[in-house]
């Protein structure tokens, strides 16, 4: 089961080279994002469909973003052209997916401004994904992306959140 909340100074790092604390990134938007394992197929299998998930929620009142359990080159290196289109943050620590008490990635989750979690649907379960994302439209007043489409990975359950024991 994942966590209600995350904690008020807990770090996160944009690829840009900017930290700020969980309030700090909170403060004018609520954040909706997908967090994913550079060093594992199932991540790489969800880029795409993740990628045009978040940016159906361009310009409604929510931060779209990526964590990208690795550094900033790494997060930069696996998201490619989606640094330029998406806010991507870099979790090498895995800070956020521990405190999220996150099980499974790739994982979609709905941040609130008080630091509660909205919703997280862990693993590529499309109904787990829509039912999140209608969710949120609902909230922002915005439209929904259509999930799954065209294109889209069958669903699958992701790979341990905390990264394979070395």
């Amino acid at each position: 089961m994942a966590a209600v909340e995350v904690p008020a100074n807990l770090q996160l790092t944009a690829v840009d080279g900017q930290t700020r604390t969980m309030d700090e990134w909170l403060i004018t938007f609520q954040m909706l994002g997908v967090v994913l394992d550079p060093f594992t197929y199932e991540s790489s299998w969800i880029l795409e469909t993740a990628g045009r998930v978040l940016e159906n929620y361009r310009g409604a009142s929510v931060r779209s973003c990526f964590i990208v359990t690795g550094t900033i080159e790494e997060a930069k290196q696996f998201c490619g052209p989606w640094v330029d289109r998406v806010l991507v943050y870099a979790d090498p620590d895995r800070a956020f997916v521990k405190a999220a008490e996150l099980e499974a990635l790739p994982a979609l989750f709905h941040l609130r401004q008080n630091r509660q979690f909205g919703g997280i649907a862990q693993g590529w379960q499309p109904e787990d994904w829509r039912a999140l994302t209608h969710q949120v439209a609902r909230e922002r007043r915005w439209s929904h992306p259509v999930i799954p489409a065209a294109g889209d990975p069958a669903a699958y359950q992701g790979s341990p959140a905390l990264g394979s024991p070395v």
